[in-house]
Parts: C-alpha cells; sequence; structure tokens
C-alpha cells in the first residue's frame, strides 16, 4: 500500500466522546482522509448503510445504545471489507475474544495517544484479504 493509497481512504469513526471523536476526525482529516462520524450506534448503522463503502471503522465498544458486539457484528455483515478498529476502557478478555472472532484488527484501549490511529488503521487496511 502506497502514501498516494493511503491518502484518499473513507474512513467512519464511531465515538461517543466528543472530544475524542474531534481529536481523532481531526487527526484522520489533517492526513487527507474523508472522513464520516457517528456517535452512537443508529448513525453507524446508518452511515454504513447509505454511504458508499468504507475502507475502515474505528469503532468505540461502549455507546449510549449498544455496550455489546453487536454493532461490530452489523458492520461486518453489512462491510465485510472494511477493516475494524476498536476502541475500549472496558475490555474484558471475553470481549476481545469475542471481537477478534468477528475480525477486528486491533483494540485500542483507552485512553490512548491519537498519533497510534493512522499506523493501525494502515496496518489493519493492509492485513485485509484482497
Amino acid at each position: 500500500m502506497t502514501e498516494s493509497s493511503v491518502s484518499s481512504l473513507r474512513l467512519l469513526v464511531v465515538e461517543d466522546e466528543p472530544l475524542l471523536r474531534w481529536a481523532i476526525v481531526e487527526t484522520l482529516t489533517a492526513a487527507g482522509h474523508n472522513v464520516l462520524q457517528a456517535s452512537d450506534a443508529a448513525s453507524a448503522r446508518q452511515a454504513i448503510a447509505e454511504q458508499p463503502p468504507v475502507d475502515a471503522v474505528l469503532l468505540d465498544f461502549r455507546l449510549p445504545d449498544s455496550n455489546d458486539l453487536t454493532l461490530l457484528a452489523d458492520i461486518r455483515r453489512l462491510s465485510p471489507p472494511s477493516a475494524v478498529v476498536m476502541m475500549t476502557a472496558h475490555g474484558t478478555p471475553e470481549m476481545i475474544d469475542g471481537a477478534r472472532a468477528l475480525g477486528v484488527y486491533e483494540i485500542l484501549s483507552k485512553p490512548f495517544d491519537v498519533q497510534v490511529v493512522i499506523p493501525t488503521l494502515t496496518a489493519a487496511l493492509r492485513s485485509r484479504p484482497h
């Protein structure tokens, strides 16, 4: 994957904490990515269903209307080629195992430095089957 192909990615950031979502979106936008945003599971499902496919999803585990892996399963069903990276402050071994079984590339433990987002998403995209 070349830098030029990385610069044109369509990404979806699903995070209910406004300041963290803003920081992630700003970081990704400054790097040249086209970033969609969702603050809850319902708007994430709508963005996946109504938009052209996204290359990757950065997904918070706990949202106001979702605190299990149902949203992740829906994303995998609605957009199978999308790479998924999860974020959580509540990672249990069972949740991590379930997320990995559903194809999550990485689980970022909150809090994290937003500078890890781009290399993590790049690695997730490279790991996708072609």
